[in-house]
């Protein structure tokens, strides 16, 4: 990873970003310290001050999430270095997260599951570390990305493991949400996991917004990064679901996507127009339509950001430029369309029947007394066509100065001020330049353009394959076999004679190598070697990831020597308890919210016969239908009394009322 303590304008914002999650904790935990302290106190003057203390509480997060949403539009610290006259791509800010210490867990782990010894392990354990370490400063290149890939991925190998299903092994992630700054904590893997794509998803912005938008290469790029953005959000948004972090939610990643998408169809209108725009009658249709739709998506993204319950997390200022540029989109294609009408008259030798087509396929209707054709050939009416373009062209570029004067984070974006006035100055001027005297008489209304492209912008999912990642704990053995999901006996020593040439029994499979067909007679048998046992040791060599011939050959070049096998024997495996945490449903383990609420009954119903008690290892599938999602409250069980929630110290941080 980069230089946590480096001076980059960029790592400096993220520096901000965790003393503000540090400082929005403190306030969450008062709010709730104060809130507890409301419901549990009936003396009136008690109440009174803890609601004026709730009255300041509540305006210093409201400042503090200001102050989060200014770092959010900071947009100008990641683009280009070089001077550019675009308006600013808005990226994701890296989510933050604290110290985890897996050494004593796993340590412990490794003794009691595996029955190895641990220190073994003390490496692997600490390249473990310092690779989440390392992820928290990613550098924003390809190295950066994949990076987290690679820890994306070793995390699915500690998953299987040393997470069994049936517990938990006492390590606390803590991820703070990146538009709230409420941190949340969970003992469930999935939680880290989940935040760590997020963060794949946010570096691809920062590497789109990063990209020279003055070059073509650099355009592809930008276009192939937010791409890749939308691809890991939706996939985030499919894999894991019910998260309590309001930056994770499906609501939020749905509008995040929808982002991305329209930021790069923004680039590939850039791309069109990079070489320039030739002033042709073709040319600017063409391109009315494509920036006609760089509008309708940026439309869209407004539209999305306005809707419950996103619009109480999603920052103001984003909601206002995506607003901001839809409008000017739209106005630029009024001013192109108007500039194909007003500078290019019919001649003789044009093909008047394909502008003809041209012309109709840009409206969904054509204002009334009004003929395709006529307009084409009549110079009066085609010019106050284009007049009524300009002007709403003109409308469209105010509507976007007055709401990017309206809000204080964007005026203060230099550049974008000047794009926004560049762009009302050129349409003034050629409305201006216009015959004025029969002014009087347009009453023509402009129509609206139908957007269409040629170019197509979809998601791309991401390519873990590509990132070749070796299981740090590899020692432990085959992971079909040697994970926390899988139980088995402690290692046995069996002393091996060989009578007359023959072991006694058969091996098969690998690895690794399960004992296949024991003569019961035979002196493997009567030390207590069993069919189906697994071989993990031959003489003290380890053999977990050998085959069956390679065993084989261990064993046969002994001679007539005794020799010690160290053997295992599989029982059945765990029931899977149902963690309530994010769902993660592509092929793994599907649990609900990541907040942990423990729920039990304490009083079954007189007048219905108690079951007999289960087993703990059973809990899971026989309440399985029973778990609730703490995304609303749980209702209670036919037969049983009314279900009491059991709040740890962390879920305090947790629940909807201490969030809003």
């Amino acid at each position: 990873g980069c230089n946590p303590l480096a001076e980059t304008g960029r790592s400096k914002l993220q520096n901000q970003r965790a003393v503000l999650n540090q400082q929005i904790l403190r306030a969450v935990r008062m709010r709730a310290g104060a809130e507890n302290l409301l419901r549990a106190t009936t003396n009136n003057k008690v109440r009174e001050q803890v609601l004026l203390e709730l009255s300041f509480v509540n305006s210093d997060l409201q400042i503090l999430k200001e102050e989060l949403e200014g770092l959010n539009i900071s947009v100008e610290v990641y683009q280009n270095a070089e001077e550019t006259f675009s308006i600013p791509l808005v990226p994701l800010g890296l989510k933050e997260t604290k110290d985890v210490d897996f050494t004593l867990p796993l340590k412990d782990f490794i003794l009691e599951h595996y029955s190895e010894d641990s220190s073994e392990y003390e490496d692997e354990i600490a390249d473990l570390m310092d690779l989440r370490q390392a992820c928290r400063t990613p550098s924003r290149d390809e190295a950066g990305i994949e990076m987290l890939i690679s820890y994306f991925l070793q995390l699915g190998y500690v998953e299987n493991r040393f997470f069994p299903p049936t517990r938990h092994i006492g390590v606390l992630f803590t991820w703070y949400d990146s538009f709230t700054g409420v941190p949340v904590c969970q003992q469930n893997l999935l939680l880290e996991k989940a935040s760590v794509l997020f963060n794949i998803g946010a570096l691809y912005t920062q590497i789109g917004t990063r990209c020279n938008r003055q070059s073509q290469a650099g355009l592809e790029n930008a276009v192939d990064a937010f791409q890749k953005a939308a691809g890991v959000l939706s996939y985030l948004k499919e894999t894991f679901t019910h998260t309590p972090s309001y930056d994770m939610s499906p609501a939020m990643l749905n509008v995040l996507v929808k982002m991305m998408l329209a930021q790069a169809r923004e680039c590939v209108f850039e791309q069109i127009g990079l070489s320039g725009i030739r002033n042709e009658f073709f040319t600017l249709v063409k391109l009315t339509q494509e920036v006609a739709k760089v509008g309708e998506v940026y439309m869209l993204v407004n539209t999305a950001m306005n809707q419950e319950p996103v619009k109480e997390n999603i920052p103001y200022s984003w909601s206002k430029l995506a607003q901001i540029k839809s409008d000017h989109y739209k106005a630029l294609a009024h001013y192109f369309i108007a500039t194909s009408l007003c500078d290019h008259e019919l001649q003789p030798g044009d093909d008047k029947d394909r502008q003809e087509k041209a012309l109709s396929q840009l409206y969904d209707y054509v204002p009334e007394g009004l003929v395709v054709l006529a307009v084409l050939k009549d110079k009066v009416q085609r010019k106050q066509l284009g007049k009524a373009h300009l002007r709403k062209a003109i409308v469209y570029h105010e509507e976007a100065l007055r709401v990017c004067g309206l809000c204080k984070k964007l005026r203060n974006i230099e550049v974008l001020q000047e794009v926004l006035t560049a762009a009302h100055k050129r349409s003034l001027l050629k409305y201006a330049q216009q015959e004025t005297e029969d002014d009087f008489l347009s009453l023509i209304q402009a129509p609206d353009i139908l957007p269409k492209t040629e170019h197509k912008i979809e998601t791309i999912a991401p390519q873990f394959s590509k990132v070749k990642v070796k299981d740090f704990f590899h020692k432990l053995g085959p992971l079909t076999v040697f994970s926390a999901k899988q139980r088995w006996t402690a290692p046995r020593t069996i002393r091996l004679h060989h009578e007359a040439g023959e072991l006694g029994f058969s091996l098969k499979g690998g690895p690794p190598v399960q004992v296949y067909y024991l003569d019961p007679v035979c002196s493997a048998a009567s030390a207590g070697l069993k069919e189906g046992d697994y071989i993990v040791s031959v003489g003290g060599m380890d053999c977990k990831w050998l085959g069956a011939n390679e065993v084989l050959e261990k064993l046969k070049s002994v001679g007539k020597q005794p020799m010690e096998l160290q053997v295992i024997s599989c029982q059945d495996t765990v029931a899977s308890l149902h963690s309530k945490s994010a769902t993660y449903s592509m092929g793994m383990q599907k649990t609900y919210s990541l907040i942990c609420l423990a729920m039990d009954e304490d009083k079954i119903d007189q007048t219905k016969k108690a079951p007999l008690k289960l087993p703990f290892l059973s809990w899971g599938t026989k309440n399985r239908q029973k778990a609730a999602s703490t995304l609303c409250l749980p209702s209670a069980v036919a037969g049983s009394s009314q279900i009491k929630k059991k709040l740890s110290p962390f879920t305090l941080l947790n629940t909807e009322s201490s969030l809003y």
